[in-house]
């Protein structure tokens, strides 16, 4: 028995617009608290209209039953949401580097509130993050998110998703990736830590009566924002890696 809903070109814009949605719920930029909830929708709406007029639908007169609609939809859902998650740890790869800075720094407890996710964050990782998105919109990187939906119509149609081995696969490859990244990124300014954490202890054999541990904070902040500095050049070279990233682990 067929459901209402699903003759036609219907049942394939529900799918689109399901795909799409799941994308937004995870992706990077369009999953920020700051963007309203209707500004969401409405670009959802207009980009699945969009692509559900050049995305091959289902034939019309051909209505699933209810448990195949239900199950194309969820196949769309986890697949967007894969698609989301792969290109939310490329992106939080900087964050992630910002935050191993900020503990060496001793800055862990020196929470502010998070612009993009409405929620506390560690403030160097934040600033790292600021800068690379305003590098990303630089370069039209929220065309490249757009890119990657393109892409998956293109590669796996309504209906005819990944297997699910196959997306647990990209997001825990993604994962892997996030740390692998954020440690190599941050493993010079680490490298400097490790290099000062000698230097003070040396100090503290050579002359006890000083208070190596009131001088290590402002020691280490001060050359934290030093190394900082230093740093962002390195950014703008990690946008083509994050490209070449997606192409890597996205399953589209």
């Amino acid at each position: 028995m067929g459901i209402d809903i699903s003759d036609g070109n219907i049942f394939g814009f529900i799918l689109v617009l399901t795909r799409i949605g799941a994308f937004f719920a995870a992706s990077p930029l369009f999953s920020w608290q700051t963007i309203p909830v209707r500004g969401k929708v409405t670009i959802a709406l207009i980009l699945s209209f969009f692509f559900a007029m050049i995305t091959p639908s289902p034939p019309p007169g051909e209505a699933p039953h209810l448990i195949e609609a239900v199950v194309r939809i969820a196949d769309e859902t986890f697949y967007g949401l894969a698609l989301g998650l792969v290109a939310y740890s490329l992106l939080a790869v900087i964050r992630v580097a910002g935050n191993i800075i900020a503990r060496q720094m001793g800055l862990r407890m020196g929470n502010v509130l998070d612009p993009f996710m409405g929620e506390q964050g560690q403030p160097i990782g934040m600033l790292l993050e600021i800068i690379f998105v305003m590098m990303l919109f630089q370069i039209d990187g929220h065309h490249l998110l757009l890119q990657i939906l393109s892409r998956s119509f293109e590669g796996y149609p309504l209906g005819a998703g990944p297997s699910a081995e196959v997306l647990l696969g990209s997001v825990l490859k993604a994962g892997s990736a996030m740390l692998m990244l954020a440690l190599q990124m941050a493993a010079p300014i680490l490298a400097v830590f490790l290099l000062l954490l000698v230097v003070l202890a040396i100090m503290a054999r050579i002359a006890p009566e000083a208070n190596v541990l009131f001088l290590s904070l402002p020691l280490r902040c001060g050359l934290g924002l030093l190394m900082v500095g230093m740093f962002l050049p390195f950014i703008a070279a990690y946008l083509r890696q994050f490209t070449l990233w997606l192409d890597r682990l996205l399953p589209v």
